[in-house]
Protein backbone atom coordinates (compact mmCIF):
# COMPACT_ATOMS: atom_id res chain seq x y z
CA UNK A 1 0.00 0.00 0.00
CA UNK A 2 1.52 3.12 -1.05
CA UNK A 3 1.34 6.66 1.76
CA UNK A 4 -1.11 8.17 -0.42
CA UNK A 5 -3.81 4.97 0.04
CA UNK A 6 -2.53 4.88 3.78
CA UNK A 7 -3.31 8.69 3.96
CA UNK A 8 -6.73 7.77 2.39
CA UNK A 9 -7.37 5.15 4.84
CA UNK A 10 -6.44 7.23 7.97
CA UNK A 11 -8.91 9.92 7.01
CA UNK A 12 -11.95 7.98 6.29
CA UNK A 13 -11.29 5.51 9.67
CA UNK A 14 -11.68 9.18 11.25
CA UNK A 15 -15.30 9.10 9.83
CA UNK A 16 -16.46 5.86 10.65
CA UNK A 17 -18.45 5.39 14.08
CA UNK A 18 -20.62 2.46 15.62
CA UNK A 19 -24.32 2.55 15.50
CA UNK A 20 -26.27 2.52 18.69
CA UNK A 21 -28.75 0.16 17.38
CA UNK A 22 -28.70 -3.02 15.61
CA UNK A 23 -28.28 -1.04 11.82
CA UNK A 24 -31.94 -1.94 11.08
CA UNK A 25 -32.81 0.83 8.31
CA UNK A 26 -36.44 1.16 10.28
CA UNK A 27 -35.03 2.23 13.57
CA UNK A 28 -34.97 6.34 14.66
CA UNK A 29 -31.19 6.27 14.14
CA UNK A 30 -30.60 4.84 10.71
CA UNK A 31 -33.53 7.17 9.47
CA UNK A 32 -31.82 10.35 10.82
CA UNK A 33 -28.62 9.38 8.72
CA UNK A 34 -30.96 8.60 5.94
CA UNK A 35 -32.32 12.34 5.86
CA UNK A 36 -28.86 13.30 5.74
CA UNK A 37 -27.97 11.45 2.36
CA UNK A 38 -27.86 13.34 -1.01
CA UNK A 39 -28.83 9.79 -2.98
CA UNK A 40 -28.68 6.35 -1.77
CA UNK A 41 -27.00 3.80 -3.56
CA UNK A 42 -26.92 0.17 -2.22
CA UNK A 43 -27.63 -4.01 -2.64
CA UNK A 44 -30.61 -3.73 -0.06
CA UNK A 45 -31.48 -7.27 1.57
CA UNK A 46 -34.31 -8.81 -1.23
CA UNK A 47 -36.63 -9.70 1.54
CA UNK A 48 -36.82 -7.13 2.71
CA UNK A 49 -36.62 -4.84 -0.93
CA UNK A 50 -40.63 -3.58 -0.84
CA UNK A 51 -40.13 -2.01 2.72
CA UNK A 52 -36.71 -0.58 2.09
CA UNK A 53 -38.12 0.99 -1.25
CA UNK A 54 -41.17 2.74 1.17
CA UNK A 55 -38.72 4.26 3.47
CA UNK A 56 -36.84 5.56 0.39
CA UNK A 57 -40.29 7.38 -0.98
CA UNK A 58 -41.56 8.53 2.27
CA UNK A 59 -38.16 10.27 3.11
CA UNK A 60 -38.14 11.43 -0.73
CA UNK A 61 -34.20 9.95 -1.20
CA UNK A 62 -33.41 9.50 -4.90
CA UNK A 63 -31.83 6.29 -5.25
CA UNK A 64 -29.92 3.23 -7.06
CA UNK A 65 -30.45 0.16 -5.83
CA UNK A 66 -30.86 -3.52 -6.50
CA UNK A 67 -33.37 -5.74 -6.66
CA UNK A 68 -35.02 -8.73 -8.33
CA UNK A 69 -37.11 -7.84 -11.38
CA UNK A 70 -40.20 -9.61 -9.34
CA UNK A 71 -40.23 -6.81 -7.43
CA UNK A 72 -42.44 -4.52 -10.17
CA UNK A 73 -45.06 -6.56 -9.34
CA UNK A 74 -45.53 -5.71 -5.63
CA UNK A 75 -48.15 -3.41 -4.43
CA UNK A 76 -45.36 -1.26 -2.35
CA UNK A 77 -43.32 -0.69 -6.39
CA UNK A 78 -45.81 -1.43 -8.96
CA UNK A 79 -47.49 2.25 -8.36
CA UNK A 80 -44.60 4.14 -8.07
CA UNK A 81 -43.13 2.82 -11.76
CA UNK A 82 -47.04 3.43 -13.22
CA UNK A 83 -46.09 7.07 -11.99
CA UNK A 84 -43.01 7.10 -13.58
CA UNK A 85 -41.52 8.04 -10.25
CA UNK A 86 -39.19 4.44 -10.36
CA UNK A 87 -37.66 3.27 -13.44
CA UNK A 88 -35.67 0.62 -13.74
CA UNK A 89 -31.99 0.62 -14.60
CA UNK A 90 -29.42 -1.32 -16.85
CA UNK A 91 -29.46 -5.28 -16.48
CA UNK A 92 -26.30 -6.51 -15.02
CA UNK A 93 -24.89 -8.54 -18.07
CA UNK A 94 -22.58 -12.07 -16.92
CA UNK A 95 -22.84 -14.03 -14.13
CA UNK A 96 -24.04 -12.45 -10.87
CA UNK A 97 -22.61 -13.97 -7.41
CA UNK A 98 -22.50 -13.03 -3.92
CA UNK A 99 -20.52 -14.29 -1.09
CA UNK A 100 -22.12 -16.18 2.35
CA UNK A 101 -20.84 -15.62 5.84
CA UNK A 102 -19.01 -18.79 5.11
CA UNK A 103 -17.50 -18.63 1.98
CA UNK A 104 -19.43 -19.75 -0.49
CA UNK A 105 -20.89 -18.85 -3.47
CA UNK A 106 -23.85 -18.33 -4.71
CA UNK A 107 -25.12 -16.95 -7.98
CA UNK A 108 -28.84 -14.75 -8.57
CA UNK A 109 -30.49 -14.39 -11.64
CA UNK A 110 -32.86 -11.24 -12.95
CA UNK A 111 -31.14 -8.34 -10.72
CA UNK A 112 -31.70 -4.74 -12.19
CA UNK A 113 -30.68 -1.48 -10.44
CA UNK A 114 -34.34 0.63 -9.33
CA UNK A 115 -33.76 4.50 -9.41
CA UNK A 116 -35.44 7.73 -8.87
CA UNK A 117 -33.01 9.68 -11.57
CA UNK A 118 -33.07 10.16 -15.48
CA UNK A 119 -32.46 6.84 -17.10
CA UNK A 120 -31.40 7.55 -21.01
CA UNK A 121 -32.57 4.40 -22.36
CA UNK A 122 -36.08 5.45 -21.76
CA UNK A 123 -35.87 8.07 -24.45
CA UNK A 124 -35.40 5.80 -26.89
CA UNK A 125 -38.65 4.19 -28.52
CA UNK A 126 -39.07 0.65 -29.57
CA UNK A 127 -39.32 -0.22 -33.35
CA UNK A 128 -43.29 -1.67 -33.56
CA UNK A 129 -43.01 -4.21 -36.90
CA UNK A 130 -45.64 -6.94 -36.09
CA UNK A 131 -49.31 -6.13 -37.56
CA UNK A 132 -51.93 -6.92 -35.36
CA UNK A 133 -54.02 -10.35 -35.96
CA UNK A 134 -56.67 -11.86 -33.37
CA UNK A 135 -54.99 -15.31 -33.97
CA UNK A 136 -51.52 -14.24 -32.81
CA UNK A 137 -52.91 -11.72 -30.24
CA UNK A 138 -56.01 -13.25 -28.28
CA UNK A 139 -57.93 -11.78 -25.90
CA UNK A 140 -58.07 -12.58 -22.86
CA UNK A 141 -60.99 -13.95 -21.34
CA UNK A 142 -60.86 -11.94 -17.72
CA UNK A 143 -59.66 -8.69 -18.71
CA UNK A 144 -60.13 -5.98 -21.28
CA UNK A 145 -56.71 -6.22 -23.38
CA UNK A 146 -54.99 -8.58 -25.46
CA UNK A 147 -52.24 -11.23 -25.31
CA UNK A 148 -48.49 -9.77 -26.06
CA UNK A 149 -45.77 -12.52 -25.16
CA UNK A 150 -42.69 -10.79 -26.58
CA UNK A 151 -41.84 -6.89 -25.56
CA UNK A 152 -40.40 -7.16 -29.27
CA UNK A 153 -43.76 -8.42 -30.67
CA UNK A 154 -46.26 -5.16 -29.73
CA UNK A 155 -48.14 -4.55 -32.87
CA UNK A 156 -47.94 -1.41 -33.99
CA UNK A 157 -51.58 -1.55 -35.46
CA UNK A 158 -53.53 -1.92 -32.31
CA UNK A 159 -54.52 1.28 -29.93
CA UNK A 160 -56.44 -0.60 -27.43
CA UNK A 161 -54.90 -2.54 -23.75
CA UNK A 162 -52.75 -4.80 -23.99
CA UNK A 163 -50.00 -7.44 -21.91
CA UNK A 164 -47.01 -7.70 -21.98
CA UNK A 165 -44.19 -9.57 -19.62
CA UNK A 166 -43.04 -7.80 -16.97
CA UNK A 167 -39.73 -7.33 -18.31
CA UNK A 168 -41.48 -4.73 -20.66
CA UNK A 169 -40.55 -2.05 -18.06
CA UNK A 170 -36.61 -2.53 -19.08
CA UNK A 171 -37.78 -0.78 -22.59
CA UNK A 172 -40.42 1.42 -21.12
CA UNK A 173 -40.96 5.15 -22.50
CA UNK A 174 -43.29 6.89 -21.12
CA UNK A 175 -43.68 9.01 -24.28
CA UNK A 176 -44.49 6.09 -26.34
CA UNK A 177 -46.52 4.18 -23.69
CA UNK A 178 -48.99 4.18 -20.65
CA UNK A 179 -49.00 1.85 -17.84
CA UNK A 180 -52.76 0.99 -16.90
CA UNK A 181 -51.84 -1.35 -14.61
CA UNK A 182 -51.25 -5.13 -14.35
CA UNK A 183 -53.69 -8.27 -13.89
CA UNK A 184 -53.03 -9.69 -10.30
CA UNK A 185 -56.41 -9.98 -9.69
CA UNK A 186 -56.79 -7.03 -7.54
CA UNK A 187 -58.00 -3.63 -8.58
CA UNK A 188 -55.43 -1.83 -6.61
CA UNK A 189 -53.31 -1.51 -9.90
CA UNK A 190 -55.44 0.33 -11.94
CA UNK A 191 -57.57 -2.20 -13.87
CA UNK A 192 -59.30 -5.27 -12.67
CA UNK A 193 -60.82 -8.46 -14.14
CA UNK A 194 -63.92 -8.67 -15.84
CA UNK A 195 -64.72 -11.90 -14.81
CA UNK A 196 -64.15 -14.02 -11.32
CA UNK A 197 -63.94 -17.47 -11.98
CA UNK A 198 -66.12 -19.80 -9.75
CA UNK A 199 -65.90 -23.52 -8.79
CA UNK A 200 -62.91 -23.93 -10.33
CA UNK A 201 -60.71 -26.83 -10.70
CA UNK A 202 -56.97 -27.12 -11.78
CA UNK A 203 -56.93 -30.71 -14.31
CA UNK A 204 -53.60 -32.37 -14.72
CA UNK A 205 -52.18 -34.26 -16.97
CA UNK A 206 -52.49 -37.43 -15.29
CA UNK A 207 -55.79 -37.10 -14.13
CA UNK A 208 -55.95 -36.02 -10.66
CA UNK A 209 -57.58 -32.32 -9.70
CA UNK A 210 -56.82 -29.68 -7.75
CA UNK A 211 -57.47 -26.66 -6.52
CA UNK A 212 -57.78 -24.03 -9.38
CA UNK A 213 -58.75 -20.68 -7.65
CA UNK A 214 -55.16 -19.53 -8.52
CA UNK A 215 -56.92 -18.13 -11.78
CA UNK A 216 -58.23 -15.50 -10.45
CA UNK A 217 -55.08 -13.49 -9.91
CA UNK A 218 -53.33 -14.24 -13.25
CA UNK A 219 -54.77 -13.50 -16.87
CA UNK A 220 -56.18 -16.27 -18.92
CA UNK A 221 -57.37 -17.42 -22.07
CA UNK A 222 -60.18 -19.40 -23.10
CA UNK A 223 -60.55 -22.72 -25.60
CA UNK A 224 -62.91 -24.47 -26.65
CA UNK A 225 -61.20 -27.81 -27.37
CA UNK A 226 -59.31 -29.28 -24.14
CA UNK A 227 -55.20 -28.98 -23.97
CA UNK A 228 -53.62 -32.05 -24.65
CA UNK A 229 -51.13 -32.79 -22.13
CA UNK A 230 -51.12 -30.13 -20.46
CA UNK A 231 -52.38 -28.10 -16.89
CA UNK A 232 -56.00 -26.70 -17.89
CA UNK A 233 -58.43 -25.26 -15.76
CA UNK A 234 -62.18 -25.10 -15.52
CA UNK A 235 -64.94 -23.15 -13.68
CA UNK A 236 -68.72 -23.22 -13.32
CA UNK A 237 -69.45 -20.16 -15.05
CA UNK A 238 -67.25 -20.61 -17.82
CA UNK A 239 -67.76 -22.90 -20.96
CA UNK A 240 -64.85 -23.85 -22.71
CA UNK A 241 -60.98 -24.37 -21.13
CA UNK A 242 -59.22 -22.34 -19.22
CA UNK A 243 -55.13 -21.35 -19.52
CA UNK A 244 -53.22 -19.43 -17.36
CA UNK A 245 -50.52 -16.91 -18.13
CA UNK A 246 -47.93 -15.47 -16.15
CA UNK A 247 -48.83 -11.88 -14.72
CA UNK A 248 -48.59 -9.19 -17.17
CA UNK A 249 -48.21 -5.48 -17.25
CA UNK A 250 -50.85 -3.90 -19.29
CA UNK A 251 -49.96 -0.84 -21.80
CA UNK A 252 -51.48 1.23 -24.47
CA UNK A 253 -49.89 3.12 -27.31
CA UNK A 254 -49.58 7.33 -26.63
CA UNK A 255 -51.09 8.64 -29.81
Amino acid sequence: MNPKSIAISKEISKDVRKLNGNGDFRSDECIELLKQADIVVTNPPFSLFREYVKVLMDNNKDFVILGNMNAIKCKEVFPYIKENRIGLGYHLNGDKTFKTPAGTEQKFGNIFWYTTLPIAKHNDKLILYKHYTPEEFPKYDNYDAINVDKTCDIPYDYDGAMGVPISFIEKYNPQQFEILGQTSGRFEFGIGPTVKYENTLQNNPDGTTSNGSKINTAPCLLFKDKPADKVYYTASNREGYIKQLYIRILIRKRK
